[in-house]
């Protein structure tokens, strides 16, 4: 941090998380990671701050232990690990932990996680090495589109409609989301959903998107102009990718000093929590 200039990072624990697990085991493993990274918090309170590990298959413990660390160890905010088990935040059964976020006023952090099983071996095992396959179902491609997909079903579930104030984030600038916008909005217009709001509406209101990692410059631009610069939040995703890297590229954006003071910090302080 201290050579790449980075003066703040927000701590969570990454895929495959708690999310996996039987019920039981997930509240036991969130609680204990959650108070590690509490105590991380405290030895540098100036440095760290903590997105929660929640043990989303079972909702309402997930949903206790969220305001739990939130009251307490003053956590940011929740970082889950995609579906649970193939199952997906546009399920009600899910929803204590959305109502809880947005009633903490707190965004959840969707993080890639693999697709499920099924899904690996029909769409991304093919005619080419196994180790090829595992890259495309994840790092290449599939965790990319699992996001981004389960990004849809939260907002065509009516989710957002029913929680109007619940922000999301979601990384690597936007899993291909501001790409696809315009189409969605063409394609799935209010008379079929049924929502309150176009889609676009929700993209731009209720996501926040991190670069985490990608340091690509066309689509940052397309990014910047599908949802704005005030929904754009500086990440480096450590410690898949280098620190150094992602600061040289938030230096050489092509933006505003105002707007790259919104990316760089302004808009990470005024999601989260103080």
């Amino acid at each position: 941090m201290e050579a790449a200039r980075i003066d703040v990072q927000v701590l969570s624990l990454t895929t495959p998380g708690v999310e996996q697990l039987d019920a039981a085991e997930a509240v036991a493993l969130a609680r204990d990671t959650n108070d590690r990274l509490a105590e991380a918090v405290r030895r540098h309170p100036s440095r760290f701050a903590g997105f929660a590990a929640l043990p989303t298959p079972d909702p309402d413990a997930a949903a206790d232990e969220l305001k739990r660390v939130v009251r307490e160890h003053g956590f940011k905010g929740a970082l889950i690990n995609g579906h649970a088990r193939g199952r997906y935040l546009d399920d009600a059964f899910f929803w204590p932990i959305l109502e809880c976020a947005a009633a903490l006023r707190v965004p959840l952090y969707l993080h890639p996680t693999p697709p499920p099983q099924p899904v690996i071996t029909a769409s991304y095992t093919g005619n080419y090495a196994p180790e090829v396959a595992g890259l495309l179902a994840t790092a290449a491609w599939g965790w990319h589109l699992e996001t981004a997909t389960h990004v849809l079903r939260l907002i065509l579930s009516g989710a957002f409609d029913r929680y109007p104030t619940l922000q999301v984030v979601i990384g690597h600038l936007g899993e291909g989301l501001p790409f696809m916008l315009p189409r969605l909005e063409w394609a799935l217009p209010p008379a079929v959903t049924k929502l309150e709001r176009p889609i676009g509406a929700y993209l731009r209101e209720n996501l926040h998107y991190t670069i985490s990692g990608f340091n690509f410059l066309p689509t940052f631009l397309d990014v910047l102009l599908q949802v704005s610069a005030e929904r754009i939040l500086f990440s480096a995703d450590y410690p898949y990718a280098s620190m150094a890297r992602a600061r040289a590229f938030l230096d050489q954006l092509p933006v505003s000093p105002a707007d790259k003071e919104r990316i760089a910090h302004g808009n990470a302080e005024r999601l989260l929590p103080r």
